[in-house]
């Protein structure tokens, strides 16, 4: 098993190096034309991009000092996020290249045709003129000077001539060709870059737009996350809801990820926006900390600022079990959440019941979906807090009315979502599992990159609909 693990960490690494390579051949050798600063620049951006986002990771999950974490943290995630978008941009670019380079021969196809036909034009020209005048072409009549005594031509070794630019260079507007030269002829016209600098003038245009739009996305999707989640509402129909408890609202936040990156600030974002919603309960869904206590007891302070009419209630993520699940469980105790390990509570109308994360298995505290709903009444609703989408099946089989879940953030990075679909029955929104309904949330912030692309962070206010009502 360690061979295995270290094979596919040698072939991991193999593939991260040889995206940087690629990525650096074309963005920045391809781009200059020769050694020099900004060739050397460039290196040393793709080689100390992935060396610090290789830090920061390594570091987060060593527990290294937490000053060392919030250093490495914020280059060293988004780099994680630029090199994905650098890596589809310049596969975009690959397409665009050819044509760019077809537009640019076809330029300097019609360019040579055009100055060619010039040349045929002036030359007929010049001697249908000479003729008409009596003239001989090359030949200049001196005023008094009979033709049998014109001065014979120069020989060639007495013409002044001038040396036509080597291939590649640019020509001068202009400058004369030298008096040796044929009337009637002219330079051969080529588009306005030669081959080599066209190549270049290729590579700069696709590499500036490839790193144009990396950037952007990137640097959107950092501000999409940093200005904090957006309320999103969803009504949600429970046959066994009575009509009393018609209208109750949960605001539902998974996956905040407090962190290295993400600290006491965006926390304080995040309980503002929930209790802007007024509602009646909160339900934390898992993911709240990427750290220990000791380093993010600070930062999840805000939290006991959570304001509902029937309190909040919090369930583990596998990120807890990361960072000291029980250490946090009593955190957020203290902090005024209550936690739902494997248990349940009922409230007016329905019975609200939570289970551990299935990455508690590894610690002996796995989710029991029987120790929190095997003895209830059925007969009444049931909504279930469970950190992954995955826990619906068991939820099925117990009866359960709906789960509400976090854990897959829609994706977090597209196409990231391609990859969450293949590892969850639902990636975001509210579907239909038999008489089990499922909600997943895309989540309040992010992991290693505070960035998202094509799924907006968000706090959802589920309100449970009766259809006694």
């Amino acid at each position: 098993m360690v061979i295995v693990f270290v094979l596919v960490g040698v072939a991991a690494l193999a593939v991260l190096g040889g995206f940087h390579w690629y990525a650096w051949r074309r963005l920045v050798r391809d781009t200059t034309a020769g050694p020099g600063t900004a060739r050397r620049v460039g290196a040393a951006l793709f080689v100390a991009g992935p060396l610090l986002m290789f830090a920061a990771v390594v570091s987060e999950r060593a527990g290294a000092p937490f000053w060392l974490q919030r250093t490495l943290g914020w280059p060293g995630f988004l780099w994680m996020a630029l090199a994905l978008y650098l890596l589809l941009a310049l596969l975009v670019g690959e397409l665009v290249r050819p044509l760019l380079r077809r537009a640019l021969d076809h330029r300097a196809a019609t360019r040579r045709t055009a100055g060619t036909e010039a040349v045929a034009d002036s030359g007929t020209g010049s001697g249908a003129e000479a003729v008409a005048h009596g003239t001989t072409v090359g030949v200049h009549r001196t005023p008094g000077v009979s033709a049998s005594t014109e001065p014979a031509p120069m020989e060639p070794s007495a013409t002044k001539h001038t040396e036509p630019a080597a291939p590649g260079e640019p020509g001068q507007p202009g400058e004369p060709r030298g008096s040796g030269e044929p009337l009637g002829t002219a330079a051969p016209v080529d588009g306005p870059l030669a081959a080599p600098s066209r190549r270049l003038f290729v590579s700069r245009v696709v590499g500036g737009a490839v790193a144009a739009a990396a950037v952007g996305t990137v640097g959107y999707g950092t501000y999409g996350v940093l200005r904090g989640p957006a309320v999103k509402r969803v009504t949600v129909p429970l046959a066994k809801l009575p009509r009393s408890a018609h209208g109750y609202r949960i605001a539902v936040v998974s996956d905040i990820h407090l962190g290295p990156v993400l600290g006491r600030g965006f926390a304080q974002k995040v309980v503002d926006t929930i209790n802007s919603t007024q509602p009646d309960l909160i339900a934390v869904v898992g993911d709240l900390v990427d750290g220990s206590v000791k380093n993010l007891g600070p930062a999840a302070a805000p939290l006991a600022g959570l304001r509902a009419r029937h309190g909040a209630y919090f369930v583990t993520g596998n990120h807890e079990y990361f960072s000291g699940a029980a250490q946090w469980v009593r955190e957020v105790r203290e902090l005024g959440i209550h936690p739902l390990e494997n248990a349940r509570t009922e409230l007016a109308g329905f019975d609200l019941a939570g289970v551990n994360d299935v990455q508690g298995e590894s610690e002996g505290h796995g989710p029991d979906f029987d120790r929190a709903l095997g003895d209830r009444d059925t007969a009444r609703a049931c909504v279930l807090l469970a950190h992954q989408p995955v826990q619906i099946h068991d939820a099925v089989r117990h009866g359960v009315d709906l789960q509400l879940s976090g854990h897959t953030h829609g994706g977090q990075l597209w196409p990231g979502n391609l990859v969450a679909a293949a590892a969850n029955p639902t990636v975001a929104g509210l579907e239909r599992y038999g008489d089990t309904q499922l909600y997943v949330s895309r989540g309040a912030g992010a992991w290693g990159p505070p960035t998202r692309v094509g799924a907006p962070s968000d706090i959802t206010v589920v309100e449970l609909a009766s259809r006694e009502a």
